[in-house]
């Protein structure tokens, strides 16, 4: 019987689709996230695998599978895998794309929101200290509209974030290395800026952008040290994209004026640095975690599972 096994617990729907399918489905039911350990285990008769972006998998987990037809990811992200190495061996490599563009899109103004009117701030002030009651110059923030957002990746998460700063009355700038035509920047209402201009001039910068080799330790020392002393930075793309050492020394030495994070350089690990400063907002990666969004991509693993196991091509192989 053709074995699929995924190395973490999914919505039920993709369990529901692949047994439908009459695929004999087993996943991973222990406590955190699996060890490599305990994947190249379970692979070695595995004829699928489906995997979440935080889960590595490598020569040694491939070559650990001979009988793998498909490894799909369930992410819109895909650099915990090999995917050269699995092209060598025939094996294509999928993705979740777009479906989690609104929840990421909604996440990145949700914090953008949070960070400009100390909402995280404010709840621990009220859950420890309290206030001693609302007065004209106490506890101020800054509004949005009327601020410069720069958007560094302007892919399908990136353009939503734009649409919906756009809706709130922010100036909409973005950088990426293949600039939009005029007629797609005037019916975005977006202003393309070369990236060192966007960090000068942007009051919010949020990374929207993919990890690749380029687009590592993108934002160093030398960009803090160019952005606004009044700037805000949000990174919900990949954590590697920020030297955090840099980033963490920029907010402390008010640089910069905050920073919020749903993404880590070392993830899941997160420097205890900035766990102590009030201008900084931490969230567990949490950028597409909806009930909606984790449903389509379930669909979308399982479905490229079904296909094919059926002699189709699979959807969004991103080793082709």
């Amino acid at each position: 019987m053709t074995k699929v096994y995924l190395s973490a617990q999914l919505p039920d729907v993709a369990t529901q689709t692949l047994e439908k399918a009459g695929l004999d489905v087993s996943s991973y039911d222990g406590d955190g996230l699996i060890s490599h350990d305990e994947l190249l285990k379970h692979v070695s008769d595995a004829d699928f695998l489906i995997t979440p972006l935080s889960t590595k998998v490598d020569q040694e987990i491939i070559d650990a599978a001979p009988k793998l037809k498909l490894i799909a990811n369930f992410g819109a992200g895909f650099n915990n895998i090999d995917t050269a190495y699995a092209k060598q061996k025939g094996i294509p490599v999928t993705n979740t794309p777009a479906v989690s563009t609104n929840a990421v899109a909604e996440v990145t103004i949700g914090l953008m929101l949070a960070l400009s009117h100390r909402m995280v701030e404010g709840d621990h002030k009220m859950r420890n200290e309290g206030f001693p009651g609302w007065a004209p110059l106490y506890f101020l923030g800054h509004e949005i509209a009327g601020k410069t957002l720069g958007i560094f990746g302007l892919g399908n998460i990136g353009s939503d974030v734009a649409r919906k700063a756009n809706a709130l009355g922010m100036n909409v700038q973005y950088y990426k290395p293949n600039r939009l035509s005029d007629p797609e920047e005037r019916s975005m209402k977006v202003t393309y800026k070369p990236l060192a201009d966007l960090i000068k001039t942007s009051d919010y910068i949020t990374i929207n952008a993919p990890q690749t080799p380029d687009t590592v330790h993108k934002f160093d020392a030398q960009a803090f040290k160019a952005m606004k002393k009044t700037a805000s930075i949000i990174n919900v793309g990949r954590g590697p994209i920020i030297d955090e050492a840099a980033l963490l020394d920029a907010l402390k030495s008010g640089e910069i004026a905050s920073a919020a994070l749903d993404v880590y350089e070392k993830e899941p690990n997160v420097d205890d640095g900035f766990k102590s400063l009030k201008n900084v907002i931490l969230t567990p990666h949490v950028g597409n975690a909806t009930v909606e969004a984790r449903d389509a991509m379930a669909n979308i693993v399982a479905d490229n599972v079904v296909l094919v196991n059926s002699g189709k091509d699979a959807k969004f192989v991103v080793n082709k």
